[in-house]
Parts: C-alpha cells; structure tokens; sequence
C-alpha cells in the first residue's frame, strides 16, 4: 500500500474531515471513529447491561494500559491511568518526598498544568526556579545553570504550547541525571505524533492527557513512572482500588500495589479509557511506536507545506523549522492584521485553528491534507 493510501485511510478514520479543516489538534482533537464507536459502544451498553459487563470493561482499560505501555517502550506496572495532565504531573509533585529548600526548575514558558502543581510546593519549603528562555528555544544550557546541590526534579515540556520547540529528550535527561536530577516530562504535545522510549531516554516521568495528538477523548491520560521510583513518591489517592486486593471490600488491609496503578484509587473514567484505547490501537496500526512515527513525517511534510504557502501571503513564521526542533505546531504572525478576526473569519469557513501568545497557531495530524491547507490559503487570503 502506497503511502497516499495509507493516509488516505486514516483521514477516512477522522469523520471531523467531512466538515472541518481541522488545524488544532494542539487545542483538543477530535474524536477517532474507532474511539467514538468504543465509547458510544459503551453507553449502549451501560444503559442496556449495566455493571453486568464491568469486567468487560476493565479489560478494555487494561488493553488501554498495554497500549500506552508500548508506546513508551514501559512495563504496565508502570502506567497509571489518570484523568489529564495535571493529574500526572500533581501526583509527582505532591508525592515526592521533599525537604525543606529543596527547588524544582522549570522554564518560564510552560503550559499552567506544568508550573502550578510546582508552584504549590511553596508551602512546604520547596522552590520553584523558573528560567527565562528567548522566543521559543528552551535552552538546556540555561535550564542546567539553574540547577544546583538541591535540585530534586527537572519539569519540562517535551513540545511547547505556544510556539511548538521540542526539545532532545536524551539530551534534556543525559543533562539532568548528571547533576542527580529527576526529569517531569509533560508530554501532551508530543505523545501520539513523536516516538519517545522511555528505556532509551532514561527519562524519569511521563504525563499526558489522550485529548491532542493521541486522538482521545479529554479526561483520560497516562503516567508513566519508573518502577525504581515508586519508593520516592508518598502515595496519593489511596482507595479501594490502590491495593493487592481491589476488590475484596471487606477486607481492610492498607498492602498497596507494588505497581503505578496504586495512584488509580477510585473508579475510572472507563468510556474515556476505552475511547483512548481505540485510538492508540489506531495509531500503532499506522506505526506509530516507541523508536518510529511515519505519522511525525507526515506532519513535517504538512507544516512544511502550510509554511510555504504561509509566507506566499505574508505570514511571518515564528516556530522553528529546524527538524531537530520542529513538531506538528506552527505559530506565524499575520502583521498588521487583526490576528483574533482572522481566526474568527477562518472557523466560518470551516477551517480551524488558534490563537497563542500573540499568534495564529496550526497544529495539523497525519490526517490533514494538502486540500485542507488550500481551504486555510484561501481564507487568510481574504
């Protein structure tokens, strides 16, 4: 199979192309068909079945671990499903065993989720360094001069929000480990578009919500943790679930898992889980791995496009280009006009992207394609 048919294939999985020429995955994607078909499968069947099928269910959210477990190159002991981002990155943060003055860095550009479970630990004595960048590099250097004795943990965003710089994970941890520092990676921006092997990286922990490039719905997300570390985290959310014996409910006996799940205390979201399930099962189709993504070269060849006939009508790229930064994230500036109308003017024709930091912002997936970036040409051309 060619691999215009291949793409070809997966726009037909995304009902979102019928309408929309969809350029914010970067925002909240739509739905895969096969993560609609799971989750309305699922209502159907709650309402029909009720908790008759639970352990239906529970298995298709232990698929769901599996696959995200692959996708990192991690054990499933080492994934934990969470509700989002903010989750992942909170539990790591409260969790972690702390003395007073120790410090955390971050950059200074970093998405909320990754700067307030941090900036919360003020009251516990626990700093919060935030280093300034310039336009949108993320500088290792600067972020390693920032470190120093009492630097416990390294919280970065594998892909920016804003601009869309990613940065060498290996080289973001090679960096930190050799100051003994742990390494926070927020990987919503990356995770389902970029291969990352978390065996090869060394990176320490992983959080990302499924609702942008994994395809899923918002409230269903991934912690990876490595298993060494779970002795360094007090644990947090403690309930029926978190122990050896989920289940037994007439036995209290505090024997939590010796797994991330421990942190999964309470029920989950299980139409959401099932729905990202479906749509890391559709990626991996496509190849999407640990240590390859056919799908990130088919959104480089995408941006690469849209930046070109971009700059045929003025825009000004702001993302770097470079593939060693480059994501499937571009912001331009459109100077002189009124950056919040044009957004406006583009969604009543049908095409849809955002506004970031002063910038237009697309955030294509494999699924777009070159008629999309006309529909985008046409209507900035207005």
């Amino acid at each position: 199979m060619s691999q215009t048919e291949i793409w070809a294939q997966f726009r037909d999985q995304m009902p979102i192309t019928k309408k929309w020429a969809y350029f914010d995955n970067g925002a909240v994607a739509p739905l895969s068909a096969p993560a609609r078909d799971a989750m309305s499968d699922w209502a159907r069947t709650a309402a029909d079945d009720g908790d008759t099928i639970w352990l239906e269910w529970l298995g298709g959210a232990e698929r769901t671990r599996q696959a995200a477990a692959s996708l990192l190159n991690a054990t499933t002991g080492e994934i934990a499903l969470v509700p989002n981002t903010t989750a992942g990155i909170s539990l790591v943060a409260e969790g972690f065993r702390w003395n007073e003055g120790d410090n955390v860095v971050i950059p200074a550009n970093e998405f909320p989720s990754n700067a307030y479970p941090w900036l919360n630990l003020s009251s516990r004595g626990v700093e919060t360094r935030r280093v300034s960048s310039d336009g949108a590099a993320v500088s290792l250097d600067r972020l390693a001069e920032a470190c120093d004795e009492r630097t416990r943990i390294l919280a970065v965003s594998w892909v920016g929000y804003a601009t869309g710089w990613r940065i060498d994970v290996s080289e973001l941890v090679r960096m930190a480990h050799d100051r003994g520092v742990l390494v926070m990676l927020d990987a919503i921006q990356g995770l389902g578009l970029f291969p990352l092997d978390v065996r090869q990286t060394g990176v320490d922990f992983v959080a990302a919500d499924g609702h942008k490039w994994m395809l899923g719905p918002e409230g269903a997300g991934i912690l990876y943790l490595r298993q060494e570390h779970l002795a360094n985290l007090r644990p947090l959310c403690v309930g029926w679930n978190s122990v050896v014996h989920a289940g037994d409910y007439s036995k209290i006996e505090l024997r939590l898992r010796d797994a991330a799940s421990r942190y999964e205390g309470g029920s989950n979201n299980m139409a959401g889980l099932l729905g990202l399930g479906a749509s890391l099962e559709l990626l991996a189709s496509l190849g999407l791995s640990a240590d390859a993504s056919p799908l990130a070269q088919r959104v480089a060849q995408i941006t690469e496009l849209a930046c070109d006939r971009l700059e045929t009508i003025g825009a000004r790229i702001v993302s770097s280009r470079d593939e060693e930064h480059r994501s499937g994230i571009v912001a331009f500036d459109l100077p002189g006009r009124d950056l919040a109308a044009e957004r406006k003017c583009c969604l009543e024709a049908g095409v849809v992207l955002s506004c970031r930091g002063g910038n237009l912002r697309i955030s294509p997936h494999a699924y777009v394609n070159e008629e999309d970036v006309d529909r985008l040409i046409e209507v900035l051309k207005r």
